[in-house]
């Protein structure tokens, strides 16, 4: 069976690390060359950098902190925020990250997604998808530029999409419960599950080490993202893989 992979997200603003609750009251937490050091150390599977307000601010991925953060660690780095063409994906996996997070570029240009897959492999493309339940309850919608914009596009049909162009990951972020605490979004997670044969990292919500549990046994995910719970010192990764391995989840201690 394969392990699952826990993952520490460093949400980046201005050179800071930060972190909100449905995406507003946005508050820093610390430096991400720091934060990345401390959660390779404590046994982080992946690292996650998101620059949050590159798109918003229509300016690129800040890549020198890329490449300080690179530096401290030797796991697999996934970065986003700002990536518009090939030449980006380029520059950041020069700076040394090992995957690309496209969020709002592929919704505005879905060949960037194939064009990246047919230069870099399918294993360097990660679909990042920012969902919201729709008001009327019958699924959820993307939302794009931090949360900002709701496209309209159904979200189980655009992951469909993008695996078909070509990406190898799903990073599933719903908007519902991020930061509040409360929980992975399950029924989202499953239904994207069930829809593409490509790993699925959840994102949002998860504020206790049963939440990662519940995760994994229900099979609605193939790795557990969080950050508020690690930066804020509530937990480490090491405290959430023992937990895990006690209660007969697969993971790399």
């Amino acid at each position: 069976m394969l392990t699952k992979r826990i993952i520490p997200c460093l949400d980046v603003r201005d050179g800071k690390v930060v972190k909100g609750i449905n995406f507003v009251g946005i508050k820093e937490v610390g430096d991400p060359v720091t934060l990345a050091r401390q959660y390779y150390e404590q046994g982080a599977d992946e690292l996650v950098f998101l620059d949050i307000t590159a798109t918003h601010e229509h300016r690129d991925t800040m890549v020198h902190v890329v490449e300080q953060v690179a530096k401290e660690i030797y796991i697999p780095f996934t970065v986003g925020g700002g990536i518009r063409t090939i030449e980006d994906i380029r520059r950041i996996l020069r700076a040394g990250a090992d995957k690309i997070s496209l969020n709002s570029a592929a919704v505005r240009n879905p060949q960037l997604i194939a064009e990246g897959a047919k230069q870099f492999g399918n294993q360097c493309m990660v679909l990042a998808v920012d969902g919201r339940m729709r008001p009327d309850g019958t699924g959820w919608n993307v939302v794009i530029n931090g949360g900002r914009i709701d496209t309209g596009l159904d979200a189980l049909e655009w992951i469909e999409k993008g695996v078909g162009l070509g990406a190898g990951e799903i990073l599933l972020t719903s908007m519902d419960t991020d930061g509040c605490k409360q929980g992975y979004d399950l029924a989202f997670c499953k239904a994207v599950r069930n829809r593409v044969n490509v790993p699925v990292i959840a994102s949002g919500g998860c504020g206790a080490l049963k939440h990662f549990y519940d995760v994994f046994e229900q099979e609605a995910a193939d790795a557990a993202l969080a950050a508020s719970l690690f930066h804020y010192g509530e937990m480490t990764v090491g405290q959430v893989k023992e937990y895990l391995k006690e209660k007969g989840i697969p993971v790399r201690l």
